[in-house]
């Protein structure tokens, strides 16, 4: 539907644009713009209705029309919500003029049709000035009624017009301030001065910056509780903030209330001057509440100055204005809008408990209905379960007996099913150690040449040295000469016997390959068990850093030499060590890796070993994540593993254990602390052995 509106002549139309320029709000200009692009007769209407409301503080002629062109033009398409918003408009008017009847009737009309298109922010704003009503004939209890509803909707609905919650806020807090309420007034004006300093400057909506009003109130609040310099300083912020938004009727209330602070302190000439700017700003508005007020104040001041001339004049203005504010004849009207609003919602409320009720006795006979339906339809199944209930017994005789004969062949298929996983990993895992073990012999053969090259050539260096340390001792120098001589063949000689250990150590681990490969037979011999479990350490050591360059783990060696040579398998036992130093270095990396590592986390690696009489204990101890508690007693068990299947085959720890107590007649103990620390204990029958002191002296 296009829009249609009461043509005006075009001189009247530029005259009263050019009129309004000059009383508008910073909203105005918006507003107007965006009626000029509107294209739905809806939406020229409520843009009509905040375009009155921009300027209903500043020019009354202009919310007037723009309120009736489109209250008509709602009518006329049957918009229910533009009508309530615009009858809204018409009523604040009738207010300010100070007539009360025909702004509650309004107000009544309006709420009607925003209760119908269901307008919830049109029906908050209807209470907030019905609620205004209220307070101007002091009548706190009906404006405390609807300001509540009012502010309860709009928390209802989370209102983004921070405008109208802060007038409600303020409103409330006047109220309070009238009632002699102080305490309250103070917090309901102080949260509306918190909403409008929250609020983004030049996004108010078209009732435009609610500051000046709130200002205001605060001062009558501290000029109740007579704090005079207080109440002077927020009724001068109040006015000045007023004239952005040319709110006359802020600037004439602030002006007000400073001439009545002054009269108080009896500066009448203060009280003078701004007691006739209100009233300027009043006459300008119609403000008819302004008008009374200020009249009487300025009344008094010129008679109590003698000036009677001055003071007839006022009085006569106030009762002009007084009398169409409390005419009788318009109280009487307004008392009986009231009780007729009264009884309204009496018969709302009435007739939505019949509605209820009837509600009520509907729910009660469905209900009814349904049981009856309910004991009908369970009758009928008690019935059908009696006649089917033998032929399920037998049928659950056959199922049972089915039952059992599924589950025998289920179990036996179990546990083959487990039997051929077991033999299946046993062949990868011994495909692996035969692979491994060839590895091994292939890398201890090349190695072996070049040990027994490095040892011989030590030894022989180790000789040449001593020759050469004869020969110095022998030549006829002097001591200066022969000293430096000396050291040097000295240290020559200590760096042969140095490589020529370390050359036995790398023969040692060759010889240790060449037994873990499986290519000498597995018999006993002593073996030094300090030097086996270093050694292996380190040939896993480096083995893990190849893998993890980044990885640095502290060794800590603890040996105790009274442990000496043992009795052992050495391959077997350095297979037993080979798994739990793979494992402590896996637990060390994981452990380096967790998100929740402390920023001082050091691993460290401890090989401690030590003599307890006939017996030897190798002591390996992470601390790694440690063992979750209800893992560590399944850590022997064949296939179990706490990694993923790409990194272990759940053998290692089992395997050691056979090396340990089957192979040697020890045991192999894992003590855990979840968080803290893994330890692999390993304990060896060792009888002591008789040295060569002792077996001389029993010879």
């Amino acid at each position: 539907m296009k829009f249609s509106c009461v043509a005006l002549p075009g001189f009247l139309l530029a005259f009263l644009l050019s009129y309004t320029t000059v009383a508008q709000s910073p909203q105005t200009p918006v507003l107007r713009y965006a009626l000029t692009q509107a294209t739905t007769d809806t939406s020229r209407v409520l843009l009509l209705a905040d375009l009155s409301a921009s300027f209903r503080y500043s020019r009354h002629d202009s919310v007037l029309y723009y309120a009736q062109q489109g209250l008509d033009l709602a009518r006329r398409i049957h918009f229910a919500k533009g009508e309530g918003r615009c009858l809204t408009r018409l009523a604040l008017l009738q207010s300010e003029r100070g007539n009360l009847p025909q702004a509650l009737r309004l107000n009544l009309q309006a709420l009607q049709r925003n209760e119908a298109s269901h307008d919830m922010d049109g029906i908050a704003r209807t209470f907030n000035q019905i609620g205004l009503l209220h307070q101007s004939l002091d009548d706190h209890r009906q404006a405390f009624q609807y300001y509540f509803r009012a502010l309860a909707i709009y928390r209802q609905i989370r209102t983004h017009d921070t405008s109208q919650l802060v007038s409600v806020l303020a409103n409330i807090g006047a109220t309070y301030t009238g009632a002699g309420q102080l305490d309250s007034a103070a917090y309901y004006l102080e949260k509306a001065e918190a909403e409008v300093l929250r609020e983004t400057p030049g996004r108010w909506s078209s009732w435009g910056n609610p500051e000046p009003y709130v200002l205001r109130e605060l001062g009558l609040l501290a000029a109740a509780r007579h704090q005079n310099r207080d109440a002077l300083n927020y009724y001068r912020r109040s006015a000045q903030a007023a004239m952005p938004e040319n709110d006359l009727r802020s600037a004439c209330r602030a002006y007000q209330y400073l001439a009545e602070l002054y009269e108080d302190q009896q500066q009448t000439d203060s009280s003078v001057f701004y007691g006739r700017k209100a009233l300027h700003m009043g006459q300008k508005l119609s403000y008819v509440v302004g008008i009374v007020h200020t009249s009487r104040l300025l009344a008094d001041a010129f008679a109590s100055r003698g000036q009677a001339d001055s003071a007839l004049q006022y009085l006569r203005i106030k009762q002009v204005a007084q009398d169409s504010l409390y005419n009788p004849l318009r109280l009487k009207q307004l008392d009986a809008i009231a009780l007729a609003e009264v009884q309204r919602q009496q018969k709302l409320e009435q007739e939505q408990s019949e509605y209820q009720v009837r509600l009520y006795i509907y729910a009660m006979l469905a209900g009814l209905g349904g049981l009856l339906l309910i004991t009908l339809l369970q009758a009928r199944h008690n019935r059908q379960q009696r006649r089917t209930n033998a032929q399920l017994q037998e049928l659950h005789a056959q199922v049972v007996e089915q039952k059992e004969t599924l589950v025998a062949k289920r179990d036996e298929l179990s546990h083959m099913l487990r039997d051929l996983k077991t033999t299946q990993n046993q062949l990868v895992m011994r495909d692996r150690m035969a692979s491994l073990g060839e590895l091994m012999a292939g890398v201890a053969h090349e190695l072996q040449q070049p040990a027994q090259a490095i040892d011989n050539l030590a030894g022989i260096s180790e000789q040449l040295s001593a020759e050469l340390r004869g020969a110095v001792q022998a030549l006829p120098l002097e001591k200066e000469q022969a000293e430096p001589l000396q050291d040097m063949v000295q240290s020559l000689a200590q760096y042969q016997a140095t490589l020529r250990r370390h050359g036995q150590r790398v023969g040692n681990i060759v010889r240790g390959m060449r037994e873990y490969s499986g290519k000498q037979p597995a018999m006993r011999q002593l073996i030094n068990l300090n030097e086996l479990a270093e050694n292996y350490l380190h040939l896993i050591y480096h083995d893990a850093l190849a893998k993890n360059p980044e990885m640095q783990v502290t060794l800590d060696l603890q040996l105790d030499e009274a442990v000496g040579e043992v009795l052992l398998v050495q391959h077997d036992i350095g297979r037993a060590l080979i798994n739990i130093f793979l494992n402590a270095f896996h637990a060390l990396h994981t452990r380096t890796h967790q998100p929740d590592v402390p920023a001082d986390y050091v691993p460290i690696l401890t090989v401690a070993t030590l003599r307890t009489g006939e017996e030897v204990e190798l002591r390996v101890r992470d601390n790694g994540p440690g063992i979750p508690m209800d893992a560590q007693g399944r850590v022997f068990e064949r296939f179990f593993s706490t990694k993923s299947p790409e990194q272990a085959t759940g053998l290692g720890l089992a395997l050691s254990q056979e090396i340990v107590a089957e192979g040697h007649g020890g045991t192999l103990a894992i003590e855990s602390e979840p968080g803290a620390y893994t330890e692999v204990i390993i304990r060896l029958p060792a009888p002591q052995l008789p040295t060569v002191e002792s077996a001389a002296a029993t010879v």
